[in-house]
C-alpha cells in the first residue's frame, strides 16, 4: 500500500484564506511517539478490533455536539474523532500495510473520480444530477473490482455497513437504489406505502404469528423511512428529536407527581395522560 495512486492532474492547493490542514502532521507526529518503543503502554497495547468501540462513540460524540450546538466541544470532537482515524492507520502501517499518507491520498483520488461535474466535463446542475453521477461512477467502480476479483456482480447497495444504526442503513439502502433508479417519484409513494404496512401490520397482529408480526413492522419502519428521506428529512435525527421531546414530558410527569409524594406508578392512566398533555403545551 506504499505504493502512491497515479498524481492528479488537477490543483488541490488550499485555497486563499482557508486552513490548509498543516496542523494534522504534528497529530501524526505525537501518535508515532505515543506507539513507538518507550511510548504509551495503553496506547500500545491496542489492537484494531479493542479501537473499534472508541471509534463508535468518538463518533457519536461528533453528532451530539452538532445537534447540542456547541462550537468548543465540536471542534473537540472533532479532534477526538480524527485521532481515531490516525491511530488506526498507524496500526496499520506497523503491519506494514498502509499510512496516514495513503489513507488522505486514496480518499482524494476517489473524490476527483466521483466529481467529474467539478474536475472534468461532466454537467450537474442539481444535487439530484450530481448525487446520480456519483452513484454510477461508483457502481462501475465496484463491478471493475468485482471483474478483477472473479467476484460476484456488485450490488448499488453495496458499501452500506450491516453494523450501522438500522434507520441510518435504511436511509442510505433507500438513497442508494433512488440514485440508480429504483426509487417513487415524489412523497406521495412512500406515504401511500406506509399506510399500506400498516394494514399489513393489523393483519398481522390480529393472526397472533409473532415472526410475522416482526416482519410487517419491520416493514412499517422502512416505508416510513423512505417517506422521511422522500421529504428531504432525516429519519435518526427525527426520531432522534422526538426521544428527546418523549423524556422532556415524561420527566415534567414526574416532577409533577414527585411533588405530590407520588411516583408514576401511582397515578391513573387519566392523570397520566392529563399531565402529559400538560408538559405538550408548555412546548407550544
Amino acid at each position: 500500500m506504499e505504493n502512491s495512486p497515479a498524481p492528479l492532474s488537477v490543483d488541490l492547493t488550499a485555497l486563499p484564506g482557508k486552513q490548509t490542514g498543516a496542523a494534522v502532521g504534528a497529530l501524526v507526529g505525537l501518535m508515532q511517539r505515543l506507539l513507538a518503543p518507550g511510548g504509551c503502554p495503553w496506547d500500545r497495547e491496542q489492537t484494531l478490533a479493542t479501537l473499534i468501540p472508541y471509534l463508535v462513540e468518538e463518533t457519536y460524540e461528533v453528532v451530539d455536539a452538532v445537534a447540542g450546538g456547541d462550537v468548543e466541544e465540536h471542534c473537540e470532537e472533532l479532534g477526538d474523532l480524527l485521532l481515531q482515524v490516525v491511530f488506526q492507520a498507524e496500526v496499520r502501517h506497523a503491519e506494514g500495510a498502509f499510512g496516514i499518507d495513503d489513507v488522505a491520498r486514496g480518499i482524494v483520488a476517489k473524490l476527483v473520480r466521483r466529481h467529474p461535474h467539478v474536475f472534468g466535463d461532466v454537467k450537474a446542475q442539481t444535487s439530484e444530477q450530481a448525487l446520480a453521477s456519483w452513484a454510477r461512477l461508483k457502481a462501475d467502480e465496484k463491478a471493475q473490482k468485482a471483474r478483477a476479483a472473479n467476484k460476484r456482480p456488485s450490488s448499488a447497495l453495496d458499501g452500506i455497513p450491516r453494523s450501522a444504526p438500522a434507520l441510518l442503513r435504511a436511509s442510505r439502502a433507500g438513497e442508494k437504489a433512488g440514485a440508480v433508479g429504483f426509487d417513487f417519484a415524489d412523497a406521495d409513494g412512500p406515504r401511500q406505502k406506509v399506510t399500506e404496512e400498516l394494514a399489513e401490520l393489523d393483519q398481522a397482529l390480529a393472526g397472533g404469528d409473532r415472526d410475522r408480526i416482526a416482519a410487517e413492522l419491520g416493514d412499517t419502519l422502512f416505508a416510513l423511512v423512505n417517506l422521511a428521506r422522500k421529504l428531504g428529512l432525516d429519519a435518526e435525527s427525527a426520531l432522534r428529536a422526538a426521544t428527546d421531546r418523549f423524556a422532556a414530558r415524561f420527566s415534567h410527569l414526574e416532577t409533577a407527581l414527585a411533588a405530590q409524594g407520588r411516583s408514576v406508578r401511582d397515578a391513573s392512566p387519566e392523570e397520566q395522560d392529563r399531565l402529559w398533555q400538560a408538559a405538550k403545551a408548555i412546548e407550544s
